[in-house]
């Protein structure tokens, strides 16, 4: 396994705070016109993804943070937002009696089974991708050989009006 760079290893600490590959290039030092794709590069890095496995396997021992505490925490949290508490009113009397009526956290609870039924994909978002008329997608690509003035002997390729590429000819 490569070693890491103190640079690289600097990368895989920031990525553990918020998963995000840009952003921890930036923070670990890269610059911010170059962090997006150096993020992109890093984390296709065998040795970084190792480093960055054994990191958060490191963190959830420690935290003793897991998917089940996570599952469990949610449904504790469900559970609790459904319990339905008596609904108090003044009576004739002046004491607190039971109006009969009960309320409970409808939106705690909405979410904490939203999350729940999100983890079990109960919820999953189906997109139909279509061209025109329902037909399938198509792509039609425009490949023109030009010359290029300021390399000699060489050719671009262009491709949708952009030159790609140099080529020996």
């Amino acid at each position: 396994m490569s070693k890491l760079s103190a640079k690289m290893k600097r990368f895989c600490e920031e990525y553990l705070i918020d998963l995000n590959a840009s952003a921890a290039a930036r923070r670990a030092g890269y610059s911010e016109k170059t962090a997006f794709r150096a993020g992109q590069v890093n984390m296709q890095k065998y040795a970084i993804q190792a480093e960055i496995q054994k990191a958060i396997k490191e963190r959830t021992r420690r935290t003793r943070i897991d998917a089940d505490y996570v599952l469990t925490s949610i449904k504790t949290v469900a559970e609790r937002c459904m319990q339905a508490e008596p609904v108090m009113i003044k009576g004739e009397d002046g004491k607190m009696i039971e109006s009969g009526e009960f309320k409970f956290d409808s939106s705690g609870a909405n979410r904490a089974l939203e999350l729940l039924g999100k983890h079990l994909r109960l919820f999953t978002d189906k997109m139909e991708l279509a061209g025109k008329d329902g037909e399938p997608i198509s792509h039609e690509w425009t490949v023109n050989i030009v010359g290029v003035e300021d390399a000699k002997d060489k050719t671009a390729l262009e491709i949708n009006g952009g030159v790609s590429t140099c080529v020996d000819e």
